[in-house]
Parts: C-alpha cells; sequence; structure tokens
C-alpha cells in the first residue's frame, strides 16, 4: 500500500518541528510541501520522514528533517535573497531553500550526487530558481558571490574563510563546525563588517570534503 506521503509530512511538522521550536510560517509551509520521500532511493522512501539522517549513497546523507528546517530558519529569509548552499547531497535541502528565497545556487563535490540532485529538483517541479554545480563547495563559488545567506550541510573543522568572504554584508551563514565525529551548529551574521556567532544546537554531520574543511 502506498503511504499517505502529505498525512506524513503534517505529522513530521507537528510532531518534529513546532514540538521543537521551529516557528517560520514559511519553513512549516514549505516543508509540508515537499515531497521529500522523491529525493530518496526507492528502497528508503518507507522512513523518509524519520526523525533521523537518512544515507544517499557515495556516503553522505539526508539531514534529518528537523536539521534542515532548523537551518533554513536561521538563515532568515525573506524571499529575495540569493542563498549558496555547500552540499546538494540528494537536492532536498535546496529545494526547500528554493521555496524560501529568490535564487539559490547549490555546490556538490560528488559528480553522481550533483546530477541525481539536478535530476530530483527537474523531476519534483522544484528546479526552477536552483542551480545545480558541480566543484568543490568547501571554497564556497565566487562566481556567483556575494550571498544573502549560506548553508553548509557538511562539518568542518573551523569557518571556511572563503565562505565568510563571499557572504554578503548584512547576511547569515550555517554551519556545523567542530570534529569528525561531534559538532556545533553555528550561525554567523555578519553586519556592518562584524561578524557575531551563537550555537544554534549540538549535531553531528558527515565531513566537509575539500575547500578548508578536511582531508
Amino acid at each position: 500500500m502506498i503511504p499517505d506521503w502529505a498525512a506524513e509530512r503534517r505529522s513530521m511538522v507537528d510532531a518534529q518541528l513546532i514540538r521543537r521550536g521551529i516557528r517560520d510560517k514559511r519553513v512549516l509551509d514549505a516543508m509540508r510541501e515537499i515531497p521529500r520521500e522523491e529525493f530518496l532511493p526507492i528502497e528508503a522512501r518507507v522512513t523518509a520522514y524519520s526523525d533521523a539522517p537518512i544515507g544517499i549513497g557515495f556516503g553522505q546523507t539526508i539531514s534529518q528533517p528537523y536539521m534542515t528546517a532548523l537551518m533554513a530558519e536561521c538563515l532568515e529569509l525573506s524571499g529575495e535573497e540569493r542563498v549558496l548552499e555547500v552540499g546538494s547531497g540528494c537536492g532536498y535541502a535546496a529545494a526547500v531553500l528554493g521555496r524560501l528565497a529568490h535564487e539559490v545556487i547549490t555546490v556538490e563535490i560528488v559528480p553522481e550526487l550533483a546530477e541525481l540532485a539536478r535530476s530530483n529538483l527537474r523531476r519534483t517541479g522544484h528546479g526552477a530558481n536552483v542551480q545545480v554545480v558541480d566543484g568543490d563547495g568547501g571554497w564556497g563559488y565566487a562566481s556567483g558571490a556575494p550571498y544573502d545567506a549560506i548553508s553548509v550541510a557538511a562539518a568542518a573543522p573551523d569557518v571556511p574563510a572563503a565562505l565568510l568572504e563571499q557572504l554578503n554584508d548584512p547576511g547569515y551563514l550555517a554551519i556545523p563546525v567542530g570534529t569528525r565525529e561531534d559538532q556545533e551548529l553555528r550561525i554567523l551574521r555578519k553586519r556592518w563588517g562584524r561578524i557575531q556567532s551563537r550555537i544554534a544546537t549540538l549535531c553531528r554531520f558527515v565531513p566537509l570534503r575539500g575547500g578548508e574543511g578536511w582531508r
């Protein structure tokens, strides 16, 4: 029997997002509308709305729904921004960001995943304002800079200087920072030439490959 995916999305939003403090209506609406299951391998779709990351191949994962929503909310998007995402993965988070911003450039270091993200975004109709770039997002993507917001879907030992340089003023950067095993999700705000930083939550992401990430 085919699951009632819309019902599962509503349940996920209520149980995993709202109860944990996600309040941005636009973020909640995007999470209710975008078919997360369509971005997963067929054999993994039954777990699409579980409260956990899910493997998508090549040693990469799609973040748990709460983490996707939290990072999007912390960027404080109004709909007019140009956003850089580092780590396209299967394209789901880029679809969410595309629903919230004017333009999204997402960079993926694994060619097969970059093509998967393009295919998923095109097939689900969420790729109109999302550009998937093959490349090393650890260095950002200077051709599209500056960005009003940057979201990094892999953990770095420190905040890459290249990303701070490509961040607009004002602008927000969300990035997990720490060891390979344990990190904290840092939200950095650039304003009037100064950087303010806060910790949104503890987290565990796959390591950032390339750039100023892990070798």
